[in-house]
């Protein structure tokens, strides 16, 4: 686990110049909003020039400001409150083109994906998730859509597919105190996140169960804990976490198990269609040009 920003900051304070100090003691303060600063706005804020911001972040391990920015904005994701995100949207979304910004934002987060996740780890996983015995989706809170929308597509696949959305804690155990070494756990978790679902990843660890995490970075509290972790980059919209990524991820994982149980998936689809044909579940589209 790599070591955060702010407790890089903390851990070389004493041996930072007096200027430095300046832009340490404006960070570690106004965190929440030095993440989103400039280069030059941080500078104006601290009244110390670009050149010597530049250098600070260089002399914290970082190759420049950007790497450093980048960095810093993952470590206070998940310290903002509610109020916090919302400040921070509003510097960083245009009141003129909403819909604009947010969808290229979207867009810039499953490009990000694509560059940080292990392909060698999604393969893990889903091979994983094909030899379970049973298997846990867990998820609260925002997450409780992708655990959701992923346990509604494995029900199709598999046998014994468990959804655990409860935020009660004693629930939680409950429903997967029967884990164990042939089964596999998926916990999804992002900022701000959850420290009931990072317990149920270290029940499943403790009974020996093959763990997965889904999250925005390496450094998420479930992704230590984790045997497998897939990262999907996730972005600030107002209050919200844009999750466009984390489904797109989740999706991707849907199709690569269900390949991997064609036969099984094949059987199961045609049982469910003669179900959904016999009680008249969607409803019926008729050809507009098959009808005189």
């Amino acid at each position: 686990m790599s070591v955060s920003v702010l407790t890089r900051i903390e851990d070389s304070y004493l041996e930072l110049s007096k200027s430095h100090k300046k832009i340490a003691d404006y960070i570690l303060e106004n965190y929440e909003k030095a993440a989103f600063l400039t280069a030059a706005k941080l500078g104006e804020a601290t009244s110390i020039s670009v050149s010597t911001v530049v250098r600070f972040a260089t002399s914290l391990g970082y190759e420049g400001y950007p790497e450093f920015q980048d960095a810093l904005r993952e470590t206070i994701k998940g310290r903002l409150t509610a109020n916090q995100r919302v400040e921070v949207a509003g510097t960083q979304i245009r009141d003129d083109d909403i819909l604009t910004t947010v969808m290229q934002k979207d867009r810039e987060m499953i490009r990000s994906t694509l560059d940080v996740i292990s392909k060698e780890d999604f393969e893990k996983a889903s091979k994983a998730i094909n030899k379970a015995r049973r298997i846990y989706i867990v998820g609260v809170r925002s997450s409780a859509a992708l655990a959701s929308f992923m346990y509604f597509y494995f029900k199709m696949v598999f046998d014994d597919v468990r959804l655990i959305d409860s935020n009660s804690s004693s629930q939680m155990f409950e429903e997967i105190y029967r884990i164990g070494e042939e089964d596999v756990c998926i916990a999804c978790s992002f900022p701000r996140y959850s420290k009931q679902v990072l317990s149920v990843v270290n029940f499943a660890n403790d009974k020996g169960a093959t763990t997965i995490a889904i999250t925005d970075t390496e450094d998420a509290p479930i992704a230590e804990a984790a045997g497998i972790t897939l990262v999907a980059k996730s972005n600030m919209a107002s209050f919200i976490d844009s999750l466009v990524a984390p489904l797109s991820l989740v999706n991707a994982l849907i199709v690569s198990v269900a390949r991997g149980n064609k036969t099984a998936l094949k059987h199961n689809l045609a049982d469910l269609e003669e179900i959904w044909e016999k009680y008249d579940i969607y409803e019926t589209m008729e050809d507009e040009h098959g009808a005189e």
